[in-house]
């Protein structure tokens, strides 16, 4: 079962926004409106087993020198056979595109990122992303999730 990572185009919306709903109805990301999909599709990209989406992320800038991964997600069935690893090589092709030399991700799975190179930090060095995200989040004065950092070099 091979995956191929494209970018997210206008057609894949409907298909992000039930992903990421089933994850946000779980706790564990944020829900995006398909608004907020529609407007922020070219930071996207998905997996595709045989044509169909089964996988997702996304980059957002936190500034000059970095990108946070988000709405990261897998569908179920297809999780374990290594499409999660392949979205974040694609998304830090992308940041490398851009020539920005940081990613981050705030998770629940630390093994998985330093599987995949990322190493935990302590999140307060993200202002950035305190003031984008975190402010509407209802987890924001008691935040679980773990902080991971990649270098690209």
């Amino acid at each position: 079962m091979e995956a191929v990572c494209r970018k997210a185009t206008d057609e894949d919306v409907e298909t992000l926004e039930q992903l990421i709903a089933g994850y946000a109805e779980k706790g564990i990301m944020l829900p995006r409106s398909r608004e907020t999909l529609k407007r922020q599709i070219d930071t996207f990209v998905v997996a595709e087993v045989q044509g169909e989406v089964v996988g997702c992320g996304s980059l957002c800038k936190l500034g000059s020198d970095l990108v946070e991964i988000r709405s990261l997600g897998i569908s179920e069935g297809y999780k374990g056979l290594g499409i999660g690893s392949k979205l974040v090589d694609q998304l830090i092709f992308e940041a490398k595109e851009q020539n920005i030399p940081k990613i981050m991700a705030l998770t629940y799975e630390v093994s998985f990122f330093k599987k995949n190179g990322f190493y935990i930090v302590d999140k307060e060095i993200f202002p950035e992303k305190v003031w984008t995200d975190c402010i509407n989040c209802p987890k924001q004065q008691c935040c679980d999730e773990i902080a991971v950092l990649k270098m690209l070099n």
